[in-house]
């Protein structure tokens, strides 16, 4: 492939959808929640390697809206690895610059955990290094209509005023740059209701690699895949605009 004549984004914003861990489980005959539990750690190594590949935003769909309809145990073991992520790494992430916030609806979660998120959000919150995002409760669709609702009897607004509303929409925060690069893992090739607005001109690169597995190593595999692809947002190729 063509190596891009536009100058790559810096930092880039990775999406991560971490897909694969329940079937990861099964191959091996163990209860999908040890998969749950495996992938835990490939988050602990997708974080530490980030801020050495150029990454500012990295945001990880950790828990869709879509999931409450597994089973309970799954549910909540899910959410409880979570809480003990945020538990154990809130101290690690403030000394590596690192800032973590919630994206997604918080209503709905148990208390324990939204005491974990804000917790950690405040204690984390001038890391300069790397703003790591976690997708917990999380539905594009719901965000993106919440947001439009305000739009009854305003004039044309512009993507960037409805990117802050997107943004109140889904955590009350700052919107983060938009998607330059989205990972499906665990051979999946689809979006799932995950930054719809935010992927508009997303790279998308699907790995059979399943979520536990996935390292630094690949991430860096992926990125490299990004930056040899041309992007050209709406422009001509630079040999057919001449």
């Amino acid at each position: 492939m063509k190596q891009s004549t536009l100058p790559q984004p810096t930092p880039l914003h990775v999406a991560l959808i971490m897909d694969g861990s329940g079937r990861w489980a099964a191959v091996r005959g163990l209860p999908r929640i040890a998969g749950h539990r495996e992938g835990v750690e490939a988050v602990r190594r997708v974080v530490a390697a980030a801020p050495g590949l150029g990454l500012g935003t990295l945001t990880l769909f950790a828990f869709s809206s879509d999931n409450w309809r597994r089973p309970a145990r799954e549910v909540a073991a899910i959410l409880r690895f979570i809480r003990e992520y945020l538990l154990a790494e809130t101290d690690p992430c403030v000394a590596r610059g690192i800032r973590i916030s919630l994206l997604g609806r918080r209503d709905r979660l148990p208390p324990s955990l939204l005491t974990a998120i804000e917790a950690a959000e405040a204690a984390t919150a001038r890391g300069p290094v790397l703003h790591l995002r976690l997708a917990v409760d999380y539905s594009a669709r719901a965000a993106i209509l919440r947001a439009a609702s305000r739009l009854n009897g305003t004039p044309e607004v512009s993507p960037e005023v409805f990117s802050r509303w997107l943004a109140d929409a889904h955590h009350g925060g700052l919107p983060a740059p938009d998607v330059d690069l989205l990972i499906r893992t665990g051979g999946e090739q689809r979006l799932s209701d995950f930054l719809l607005w935010e992927c508009a001109y997303a790279e998308l690169v699907f790995t059979q690699r399943m979520w536990p597995d996935f390292g630094a190593a690949d991430l860096e595999a992926a990125i490299k895949e990004f930056q040899a692809r041309e992007r050209r947002f709406g422009r001509l190729p630079e040999a057919a605009a001449r």
